[in-house]
């Protein structure tokens, strides 16, 4: 504390003005602040009604008035040694959909999709494959009792239906066969070997991509020899319309614009490689990284941000610069203090009159600036100048669909007294994490029983307002049996990506991809959830894994972190939900 004083003399002096000005304004109280001086401080009286009587506050006496007391930073989550790759966990992994609710798919029967459902819900598994594959379907819903009976149902009925699923789902890339020599020949073998190897081996994705270069929009042929073609107008169309209707596409929707590659060749080139489209998808803020937020947007209640949670904000970002002042300080040789080192010192302390915080449209345009000025670094340095891979690995929340984690683990049960058995009954606990994010930096966080097919399609605002408050009024039954029920014990929370500010001596590549939510609590408390964003899967899906980093819990009376442990949960995995558009609104 005393290196860090020494090392801001200036940050001192702004917080004694803050300190002399509350006690011009407020002679009444001195008198109980000077004799308090001895005690340990007591906690801060609740805030002042709104002042709508003194229009002309300056920060520092605004930040008085609210009694500026910014949190303790949580403790750092311990790092762990990288687990060793288990194929079973991420390489099998794979992505759930929900197009329709269960009530709208069985009514709609006469639509592809609702016939799809009901026949996939009312087929009896018949084959040891279909008893499988019903088996994998209930445990990725994480009913593991049900999965269990019919694991053994088809591995009674054939012992390798295991290796016959991962043959079906998970094919293996077949090897071709070793050239061989024609017998009867001696030359034969010396032939094969000093032959070109490059016209056995398939071409590489780029060097297809570029094959494609010069390759023409062609028309549909003649649907009768000797008829002229039906027209064609987008095969005469100038390749600079071409791009920008393909642009327009993008900003849509950017699974419809990679769609358009499998049209035509001309389309392929220009999906894999039109740096101009994948650019504005990246700095745009439909899909890209402009609608990604590296600070609190909202308040943890979806309230917008006051003043005194700007000035907190302010207030955390000082003492974090003044803490790596304060390192810097103490890797300096005291014995080495030349007129060099002094002037390095004085150009590292900032001018705390440049520090002021800053109102919200201010804050807004600096946040987006620097937002854009990182990816226009990571292009050039972490993704070798191509939007494209940027896309495609750089880390970003996905808002057409929510994270599940699906939590199973046995507790032993007690026996029976009255029955003669040889061991304690055991017990398959489950239970599902949900969590919801939405552009406006707010989420929903969901702990229950109900399985995701239940569940999804309700995580809503608008479920949220419709069950606000239920919870507590137990007397309370008449949406208890509404499809929502669930909602009644979900939280509301907000959620950002990790930034600068949360660990300023290390560089933003390392700290990229961490992601912080916080929730509501019980009473007095606030959960905080430390998240990092992963892919798991072979399919080539990306940011649809959140690991666990650490779980806590903030107590607002004492100023107290607690830490939860993490025993059974598991990761967060993506699943897209159709109702919830494709902007996820």
């Amino acid at each position: 504390m005393d290196t860090s004083g020494e090392a801001n003399p200036d940050l001192e002096s702004f917080r004694e003005q803050w300190r002399a000005e509350v006690r011009a304004r407020l002679p009444t109280t001195q008198a109980s602040s000077s004799s308090s001086q001895q005690q340990p401080p007591a906690p801060p009286p609740p805030p002042a009604p709104p002042q709508q009587q003194q229009p002309t506050l300056s920060g520092a006496e605004l930040a008085a008035e609210h009694h500026l007391h910014p949190r303790k930073p949580p403790p750092a989550p311990a790092k762990k040694a990288a687990a060793p790759r288990q194929d079973y966990e991420d390489d099998y992994v794979q992505p759930r959909s929900f197009d329709a609710p269960n009530d709208e798919a069985a009514a709609a029967s006469t639509s592809t999709q609702g016939e799809w459902t009901v026949k996939k819900t009312t087929k009896d598994p018949v084959t040891a494959l279909d008893h499988y594959e019903k088996a994998v379907e209930r445990e990725a819903a994480g009913s593991l009792g049900d999965s269990l009976k019919l694991y053994r149902k088809a591995f009674r009925m054939d012992d390798s239906v295991d290796q016959k699923y991962k043959n079906k789902y998970f094919p293996k890339s077949k090897a071709k066969p070793p050239a061989t020599a024609s017998p009867g020949t001696a030359g034969g073998a010396e032939s094969a070997a000093t032959a070109p190897s490059s016209a056995e081996q398939p071409q590489t994705m780029k060097e297809l991509i570029n094959s494609f270069a010069g390759v023409a929009i062609e028309p549909e042929g003649p649907p009768v020899e000797g008829m002229p073609p039906p027209p064609c107008p987008i095969a005469s169309l100038p390749e600079e319309l071409l791009v920008h209707i393909m642009r327009d596409v993008a900003i849509l929707d950017v699974a419809d614009f990679v769609r358009l590659a499998q049209v035509c060749k001309r389309f392929a080139f220009l999906v894999a490689t039109e740096d101009r489209i994948w650019r504005r998808i990246c700095l745009g803020d439909e899909f890209g990284f402009g609608s990604m937020h590296y600070h609190w947007q909202r308040q943890i209640t979806w309230e917008p941000l006051t003043e005194e949670d700007l000035l907190t904000e302010f207030e955390e970002q000082m003492q974090a610069q003044e803490k790596v002042r304060a390192e810097k300080a103490a890797e300096l040789d005291k014995g080495a203090a030349d007129k060099e080192d002094d002037n390095e010192k004085t150009a590292e302390t900032p001018d705390v009159s440049l520090l002021l915080p800053l109102t919200p449209e201010q804050r807004a345009e600096k946040h987006a600036e620097e937002s854009r000025a990182t990816t226009l670094v990571f292009y050039k340095t972490i993704y070798n100048s191509s939007w494209l891979r940027m896309w495609r690995f750089r880390s970003r929340i996905r808002f057409n669909g929510c994270y599940i984690s699906t939590v199973n683990y046995i507790r032993t049960g007690q026996a029976n007294a009255n029955a003669t058995t040889w061991g304690s009954p055991v017990h398959i606990v489950t239970y599902y994490r949900y969590l919801r994010f939405f552009r406006d930096g707010t989420a929903i966080s969901l702990l229950t029983t109900a399985e995701p097919a239940d569940v999804v399609y309700h995580l809503t605002r608008e479920a949220m307002a419709l069950h606000a408050g239920k919870r507590q009024a137990a007397n309370n039954t008449a949406l208890t049996h509404l499809p929502s029920a669930p909602m009644q014990y979900a939280l509301k929370g907000r959620w950002r990506l990790a930034s600068a500010a949360d660990n300023p001596a290390a560089p933003l590549n390392e700290i990229e991809g961490d992601l912080i939510v916080e929730t509501e609590g019980v009473g007095k408390y606030i959960y905080r959830l430390d998240l990092t964003l992963k892919s798991a899967g072979k399919m080539g899906a990306k940011n649809n894994k959140l690991v666990w980093r650490g779980f806590y819990n903030y107590d607002r009376m004492t100023d107290d972190w607690g830490e939860f442990t993490l025993k059974h949960d598991k990761p967060f995995f993506f699943s897209r939900v159709k109702s919830y558009g494709v902007l996820g609104e």
